[in-house]
């Protein structure tokens, strides 16, 4: 799995979620009431036009538990892209939608396939060399290649130290400027200059933006020509350790076959140890904190590493497959080529049949919650009056426990152009907890969003909680940012854990409990126990928030100063 972070994981690491879980006994009693009544009355919207027009129907508690018990059932083998049970999956939500009302998203169809490759890279017959120096693959570096051919290799290519590797316009920053790397290895440092000097007025301060995130640093290598792309990993800015690295980066890659087949990305991407990379700095007559220092100014310069040239070779074994999205949509009745858009990622990580006991990894919080919910959204909006004036789209994407591919395919592949994406909600793993005092918002500060969020929640005497490691970027770790780097306003929020029974304390322990005894394993399953008034709140909360946008004209940009703000205004402007 590639490093990504999920909602879960994010909270549950910074100041945790709540959270519980148990075994896996099937749905609920149809009978059981859908929501509190003080929630059923707050969902009287206040329309953009007549307000008295709108009604807007209460999230029903007992389709949403009955839909997490079924998806987290062992009948779909733990859900995972390219095997039965994945197949059983994008079945059952196609039958669902087309049960709930929505119409076919994707010319006819429920489903937006989504090709996948698999790479494997072959370690003895791999290799990563400075000058004549064979790194150890594992202990020392970790590489790949994202070009999909059996052997990829580069040989004598001059070693240039470019910074953080970026360059960001809107920040004034240019870690590339007067300096080729056409065929060069960059040398990068990870996260970005905010981050590093902690200036509120540098990037966004202490708080990592996209372009600290290892995504995009091999994006912009590729962008530059180079090679090859080498990140040095350091703990405290990567917010992991290098086990993470080894075991996220070993063995069997999966990833999007694109129409080039990734002949446009370097030819080899990976990471080293920071002890590494302090001996080839010294090796190049360099001191690797003065560098270090040095790039973290506006006015830093590229510097090549003198007497240091790489090579690699890359052996692999390539297997293809291909998985879905799943898309259903609510056509708007006055604006339909305007969309709201509602995500979350329908996989998870299948049968270990290595393991003992249950082999089943069920994903009952991650993500049969975040799927149920847009599901249970879906079937509120159909049973609200009158019809949404927008149209409402909602998309259950693959591959997100392999690195975001189905998100990231939407993004290369969208349904509909993005300008015509009013804002987005990404449901990632909320935790069945009892209501609470907080909403968390992952990324907070980023949209106007934001905005529609805190007022759905102030009628319920509700406060928002912002991510209290931003450093981290767990923003940039989960399906909305597919869509958020191509400039669409997007929005990552989940339950808080201040309970109004129990307040921060009983919620620090339900998280505790699920970060370590059910996250992503076998233990991650739906009981009957589940209390799920908190989060048949949560998603009427972000039900509200689309409803906001549904039934008005009111289009919500990226605050300013946010690094998706320019895109934004120029793909409006070019729309109006």
């Amino acid at each position: 799995m590639t490093l990504k972070i999920s909602a879960i994981f994010a909270f549950a690491a910074a100041i945790t979620l709540a959270a519980c879980g148990g075994e896996d006994t099937g749905a609920a009693d149809e009978t059981q009431p859908a929501v509190d009544e003080n929630d059923v009355s707050d969902t009287q919207r206040e329309a953009a036009n007549d307000p008295s027009d709108i009604d807007l129907a209460p999230i029903n508690e007992a389709k949403l538990r009955e839909r997490i018990a079924t998806l987290s059932s062992d009948e779909f083998e733990g859900r995972a892209p390219a095997t039965p049970g994945g197949a059983k999956t994008r079945q059952w939500l196609a039958d669902e939608m087309r049960a709930i009302g929505l119409e076919p998203g994707v010319d006819g169809s429920f489903e937006q396939n989504v090709p996948l490759v698999e790479l494997t890279l072959q370690k003895d017959d791999s290799s990563l060399t400075i000058n004549v120096e064979e790194l150890a693959y594992g202990p020392e570096a970790m590489y790949w290649t994202k070009r999909v051919q059996e052997d990829v290799s580069y040989a004598d290519s001059e070693l240039v130290f470019v910074g953080y590797g970026v360059v960001a316009p809107e920040y004034g920053w240019d870690d590339y400027a007067g300096v080729d790397v056409a065929g060069k290895t960059v040398v990068i440092l990870v996260n970005d200059p905010g981050y590093a000097t902690e200036n509120p007025d540098l990037f966004n301060g202490r708080a990592m933006t996209y372009y600290g995130r290892w995504t995009y640093k091999y994006e912009e290598a590729a962008r530059q020509g180079a090679a090859a792309a080498i990140i040095v990993h350091q703990t405290e800015p990567a917010a992991y350790g290098w086990g993470v690295v080894e075991g996220s980066w070993s063995g069997a890659q999966l990833d999007l076959e694109r129409p080039d087949g990734g002949a446009g990305r370097v030819a080899l991407e990976g990471w080293v140890q920071e002890s590494v990379a302090r001996n080839l700095f010294t090796q190049a007559g360099m001191d690797f904190d003065e560098a270090a220092e040095a790039a973290r100014s506006n006015d830093f310069t590229a510097q090549p590493m003198e007497g240091l040239t790489s090579s690699g070779v890359i052996k692999n074994a390539i297997r293809r497959s291909e998985s879905a999205n799943v898309v259903g949509v609510i056509p708007g009745a006055e604006r339909p080529d305007e969309y709201i858009l509602y995500m979350a990622h329908w996989d998870h990580l299948g049968v270990n049949p290595d393991a003992e006991g249950d082999q089943i990894s069920n994903g009952a919080v991650d993500n049969a919650t975040g799927t149920s919910g847009i599901l249970t959204i879906a079937e509120a909006f159909m049973n609200s009056e009158p019809r949404p004036e927008r149209s409402v789209m909602f998309v259950a994407v693959t591959a997100e426990e392999s690195g975001l591919l189905g998100s990231a395919y939407l993004g290369e592949d969208p349904i509909v152009p993005f300008a015509q994406i009013v804002g987005g909600i990404n449901v990632d793993g909320v935790l069945p907890t009892p209501p609470t005092n907080d909403l968390m918002v992952v990324g907070f500060g980023a949209s106007e969003l934001e905005d529609l969020l805190n007022d759905a929640a102030e009628k319920r005497d509700m406060y928002l909680r912002a991510d209290p490691e931003p450093e981290k970027g767990y923003f940039y770790r989960s399906d909305h940012i597919s869509l958020a780097k191509k400039g669409v306003p997007m929005l990552y929020a989940d339950s808080g854990i201040d309970l109004i029974d129990g307040g921060e304390d009983a919620g620090q322990a339900l998280a505790d409990d699920y970060r370590t005894n059910r996250y992503h394993n076998a233990a991650d399953e739906y009981s009957e126990d589940w209390d799920l008034t908190g989060m048949a709140k949560t998603m009427t909360i972000l039900f509200e928030v689309g409803a906001d946008m549904a039934y008005s004209d009111n289009w919500p940009n990226w605050y300013e100063g946010n690094e998706f703000r320019a895109l934004r205004d120029e793909q409006r402007a070019s729309a109006d």
